[in-house]
């Protein structure tokens, strides 16, 4: 028998995370006026959070091996992201923007193909992943496009995709990943 304590680790992790990533959303969306400073920190710290928890997800082996098939190199991408804008989270708020388009319209492609794997597997929900990661990628798409804007308008841009990337995981933790306690280990 395989241990699952680490596909458990993730997903709660990935539940907890994803709902720090609405909340933030939302406080953007409702308080654009937060300081760059504070945005950018919050964000770094967020990101970097979400690629450990993406690093344990495609190391942790879940059932359909679906929710984290693409994990390794996104967990060191998010780290990555993460750490950069720790050390100048005051910067180019254009950047931020932009690179967070591009790694929630990457994330929504890949999410994407899980949903029309996760319907080559039966699973009922894969409508709903599809749709998600689908809004996703428009919200990704238009904080890509959208980095000349004011500060404020930026940062509640940049709130909605984080709300959509949130909920994205959320549903895809939710629908995707099984834990089945007696689950019998890989052959060799």
């Amino acid at each position: 028998m395989r241990s699952v304590k680490l596909i458990r680790a993730a997903k709660a992790g990935m539940i907890a995370l994803s709902a720090a990533f609405c909340a933030l959303g939302l406080l953007l969306i409702l308080r654009p006026d937060l300081s760059v400073d504070v945005i950018g920190s919050a964000v770094g710290a967020a990101l970097i959070a979400f690629g450990a928890v993406k690093l344990i997800g495609y190391f942790s082996k879940d059932l359909y091996r679906l929710a984290f098939q693409f994990d390794l190199a996104f967990g060191c991408l998010l780290i990555a992201m993460g750490g950069i804008i720790l050390l100048k989270p005051g910067t180019a708020m254009n950047v931020l923007c932009v690179a967070m388009g591009v790694e929630i319209i990457a994330d929504g492609l890949f999410k994407v193909q899980i949903a029309v794997d996760a319907r080559r597997f039966g699973l009922e929900r894969w409508w709903l992943i599809l749709a998600v990661a689908l809004a996703a990628t428009g919200v990704g798409v238009a904080l890509a496009l959208r980095p000349g804007q004011g500060a404020q308008a930026l940062a509640a841009l940049l709130g909605a995709a984080l709300l959509a990337e949130g909920t994205l995981n959320l549903c895809v933790a939710l629908c995707a990943v099984k834990i089945v306690a007696h689950q019998q280990p890989d052959s060799v």
